[in-house]
């Protein structure tokens, strides 16, 4: 089985890669390797892939929404499914660079959308965000809710990307899963997450900034357990039986929540990175950021019933592992 697997040098890409091949599968990876924050980190995650496993791992930078580049990079490579996990990131970065989003999650969607169907994939699972749920108030978040309010451009393309999967599910019968994931962290987490920037701050005795005066609650999902859901859907496409999935489809097109099902408060983040960072926190109070949202909370029962999901980090567990992480990275 060669897997195809997009955004290979990000955060998810890199550990989703690295369990496929610890089974013996094949991954053909793809990334564009952009700037958005520090290469050196991308270069050190495939380094990382490439050490272990060898021959079962074959890279190539590219940019997926660049198609004529795309159909190069798997020319000749018999791809059996596809994990498009590959993406310009971040909520508040899309206020500065729309275009940055643009280019690659809609272009770069219909262009992974164009190769899944004329090789015929078996299944292509795709990332979404928690972000596409945007200003709903009704807690927690189900993939039944209405999701057409989005507060952020980045939230705005995510959803499209869900709508363009299934239009393609429905006209040609490409079997997909679409999963929104819910704040994701854990070693070789990205810079520009909360995660990282307050573990620094603390480590350098700098200020951190908490938005909304603290008054947030995420859905911190540790990257082992979203693994566990990206591999479980991976291998269980949605059958073309007509009948109703997760999301509402008729298609074979399904739509999951990745969380875990469990909102913290900042401030409870906060405390548990101070006492894994042996320091105490300078807390700078800042309002409510433009794209954010107060809350976000993952109703887990649609991904739990079809493939038996369930998440087993608290954070509690995650959070030293990443500070630990993060305290020999940085010091190497």
């Amino acid at each position: 089985m060669t897997v195809l697997v997009t955004g290979i040098a990000g955060f998810i890409g890199m550990h989703v890669a690295d369990v496929l091949m610890a089974a013996g599968r094949a991954v053909i990876g793809l990334d564009n390797m952009n700037d958005y924050y520090t290469v050196r980190l991308k270069q050190d995650r495939i380094a990382q892939l490439q050490a272990i496993h060898g021959g079962l791992f074959s890279f190539t930078a590219c940019d997926f929404a660049d198609n004529a580049a795309l159909l190069a990079a798997v020319e000749g490579h018999a791809i059996e499914s596809i994990i498009h996990l590959g993406a310009q990131a971040g909520v508040r970065y899309s206020l500065e660079n729309p275009h940055a989003y643009v280019q690659s999650n809609l272009v770069g969607h219909v262009n992974m959308l164009e190769l899944a169907r004329h090789r015929q994939v078996r299944h292509m699972v795709y990332a979404s965000s928690s972000s596409v749920y945007g200003g709903n108030d009704s807690l927690p978040f189900r993939v039944e809710d209405r999701a057409d309010h989005p507060v952020s451009l980045y939230a705005a393309t995510k959803k499209a990307d869900e709508l363009m999967s299934e239009t393609y599910a429905h006209l040609y019968r490409t079997p997909q899963t679409g999963l929104r994931f819910f704040t994701v962290y854990g070693p070789w987490g990205r810079p520009d997450m909360a995660m990282w920037i307050f573990t620094k701050k603390i480590l350098a005795g700098d200020p951190i900034p908490v938005f909304n005066h603290g008054k947030m609650q995420r859905d911190f999902t540790y990257i082992d357990d979203i693994v566990a859901g990206v591999i479980a859907a991976h291998d269980n496409p949605p059958p073309d039986d007509g009948a109703g999935k997760a999301g509402g489809s008729r298609s074979p097109h399904r739509v999951y929540n990745i969380g875990n099902h469990k909102p913290e408060e900042l401030m409870r983040l906060i405390a548990l990175l101070e006492e894994a960072c042996g320091k105490e926190a300078i807390v700078d109070l800042l309002p409510m950021q433009p794209g954010d949202v107060h809350a976000t909370y993952a109703d887990i029962s649609a991904i739990s019933a079809d493939l038996g999901f369930q998440p087993t980090t608290p954070i509690e567990a995650g959070v030293p592992k990443f500070v630990s992480w993060y305290r020999g990275y940085t010091d190497r």
